[in-house]
């Protein structure tokens, strides 16, 4: 009875035990950031957590990264809250807002998300409408002022007793408890936990794996540039040479790894990674099937083009003037580079030491003793057969010796007697004795 009693006492135990998992959310918010908050929020559903707590401090990012992390955090089933230690900031802020619960601790901040290009400059009005409808619709999925969230975009936007119509929208914490955008100001994480009854929780602290440390590397606009170059280089140059060899296998890697970073981040569909293939089968097609280089080769580099293009404008909400020119000089400079190895390539590696390991470096010559076939010169002025048809080309006999010889001029039947006329090479010319 007493052991029934305890095991029951053991599992009533085990069952009220709950979880929380731990993100961090730091530093700047880049595409690379989405695949992490994503797997967190699924491993906390797959494992019945009790809560997600993201650990917030950035001074925001990229727009169309914060609204994936947005997007995973409002679909998450399990409870999930802001910790803003420092600062949410821009793109910070509107991940906070889609937390079913936002705490800052005294001194930290949220707002000021108006969104700007890479020089820090205000861009324009499409862009800000559409943040504005995104704070907006997020503050009103969380029961939050949506005229607070959305003047953190907008500057026109006027809060009665809180800032007049030149300044954006920043809170200090006590600001935004006071005004319904924080639901707590706390110091420390432990009462925070305990604010939410999970004070002996299990704390599950989740960080970035490898993989998703890769993707973001490779996702750096430097190194998406060197695989880009990497990869036309090696196109080129089995263009350029017969076959299929190193060069070729090192750009095809290099443009792979491009395509399926893109991909994981949702800046390459379907469509670009179709569009690659399709044009990379067309390449090669024309390398080893179709003679010269025509249609299918140029279709072929063209979809390659258009696909890596597509890629390095990504997933954003509006393509404006500045992406296309931002992806057009990325594109340039790695085809630039490309195409400068290529010559430095060409003009200095069959002079260097190390391609003369690969070759001979001199030739041989017939005078030195060198020779790829038997000499048949001895032959000339002597008689024999025709031991086949001579159509000009065939095989005739010499004192019991068949050799293989082409007439002069003319058909030549067979068993009619021919002589040596001059041996040319590898080639034997014959006539026909006439009687």
């Amino acid at each position: 009875m007493k052991f029934i009693i305890a095991f029951l006492f053991t599992m009533t135990v085990f069952a009220q035990q709950k979880t929380v998992y731990v993100a961090h959310i730091d530093g700047e918010i880049d595409l690379g950031l989405a695949p992490y908050i994503t797997r967190v929020i699924s491993e906390a559903e797959q494992n019945n957590a009790s809560a997600i707590v993201f650990k917030i401090n950035t001074f925001g990012g990229r727009v169309d990264a914060a609204t994936q992390i947005k997007d995973a955090i409002l679909s998450s089933k399990v409870l999930t809250i802001a910790f803003i230690s420092n600062r949410a900031i821009s793109a910070g802020a509107l991940i906070a807002l889609s937390c079913n619960k936002i705490v800052m601790v005294p001194g930290s901040s949220i707002g000021a998300a108006t969104v700007v290009d890479q020089s820090g400059q205000k861009v324009g009005e499409k862009y800000q409408s559409y943040m504005r409808s995104e704070m907006r619709s997020t503050a009103e999925r969380n029961g939050r002022p949506t005229d607070i969230a959305e003047g953190m975009v907008d500057e026109r936007v006027v809060v009665k007793g809180l800032v007049d119509s030149t300044k954006l929208i920043t809170l200090t914490s006590e600001e935004a408890y006071k005004y319904k955008i924080a639901d707590s100001v706390i110091t420390n994480f432990s009462d925070m936990l305990a604010m939410f009854n999970l004070k002996n929780a299990e704390e599950v602290e989740v960080s970035s794996n490898w993989a998703e440390g890769v993707v973001r590397f490779l996702n750096n606009p430097i190194i998406s540039s060197i695989l880009i170059m990497i990869g036309f280089f090696g196109l080129m140059a089995e263009i350029k040479t017969p076959g299929w060899g190193v060069a070729g296998t090192t750009g095809l890697i290099a443009l792979t790894l491009f395509f399926g970073s893109s991909y994981i981040l949702q800046l390459a569909s379907i469509v670009e990674i179709l569009m690659f293939v399709i044009g990379l089968g067309l390449l090669l097609a024309e390398i080893f099937i179709i003679p010269g280089f025509g249609i299918a080769g140029i279709s072929g580099i063209i979809l390659i083009f258009a696909s890596i293009f597509l890629s390095l404008l990504g997933s954003k909400p509006f393509i404006d003037m500045h992406d296309v020119s931002i992806a057009i000089i990325q594109l340039s400079g790695a085809m630039l580079f490309a195409l400068l190895g290529i010559f430095l390539l060409a003009k200095y590696l069959p002079k260097s030491s190390a391609f003369n390991k690969l070759v001979l470096s001199e030739s041989e010559k017939a005078d030195k003793g060198f020779v790829s076939y038997p000499s048949e010169k001895d032959l000339i002025g002597k008689t024999g057969i025709a031991f086949t048809t001579l159509r000009p080309g065939g095989t005739a006999e010499f004192d019991g010796k068949r050799v293989d010889v082409v007439a002069d001029s003319e058909y030549i039947n067979q068993g009619t007697k021919i002589k040596v006329l001059r041996v040319e090479g590898i080639k034997v010319v014959v006539t026909p004795i006439k009687e």
